[in-house]
């Protein structure tokens, strides 16, 4: 196969859902149309290339001038409730899913051995700030319901227990196993309404 339209293909292969069927046919359906399709892609990627980046703030997807991003910034959110996330892309999720008006923290990962993610390459200690400076009452603790979750969400409630606030988990309304990022709006919805504090939280079977 051509080196340019190979290269192609194994970029787009390491995009999530995609595996190596899948790449090359989007390849070769891009390849195929470039004036309609590749064009327009390579454009549409450099723009957020330039544009895009974290909030400073909570590490939502936002653009460089707008930093730090409408969800910090916004007078209708409520500053007393935080909900602290894996990935931007769960602040996404739970924002289409309309049930939560609070602000946001996104670590960045969670804990993993495995993958040699701990506690510094999180942004755990500016969480910690954020619960020290900001007037908040409730941290809702929305990682995923994997062991690697669990053991995050228990170490940031052993770090923030001293703090006095309110500290709660998602309403087993997501599968096990399974993350904030591939729940459908109606699960996060009941997720988030029927969350419940983090020590009345049902021990594992």
């Amino acid at each position: 196969m051509l080196e340019p339209l190979d290269n192609l293909i194994h970029a787009l292969s390491r995009l999530p859902g995609f595996g190596r069927r899948s790449a090359e046919r989007a390849a070769l359906a891009l390849v195929r149309r470039p004036e309609t399709l590749l064009d327009t892609l390579v454009q549409a990627l450099q723009e957020a290339r330039e544009g895009v980046c974290l909030c400073s703030k909570c590490g939502a997807f936002t653009t460089h001038e707008a930093d730090p991003c409408p969800l910090c910034t916004r007078a209708d959110r409520d500053d007393g409730l935080l909900c602290v996330v894996e990935d931007p892309a769960d602040i996404h999720a739970i924002e289409a899913a309309g049930a939560f008006r609070g602000r946001y923290h996104a670590l960045m990962g969670k804990l993993s051995p495995g993958r040699q993610t701990g506690v510094g390459e999180l942004r755990i200690a500016a969480l910690a700030q954020r619960v020290k400076a900001e007037p908040i009452r409730e941290v809702l603790l929305a990682l995923s319901t994997d062991l690697e979750g669990d053991a995050t969400a228990g170490y940031i409630a052993e770090r923030l227990r001293p703090t006095g606030v309110r500290l709660t988990r998602l309403a087993f309304g997501l599968p096990c196993g399974s993350g904030v990022g591939y729940a459908d709006p109606l699960t996060l919805r009941r997720a988030v309404q029927g969350r419940q504090s983090f020590e009345d939280a049902p021990p594992d079977a």
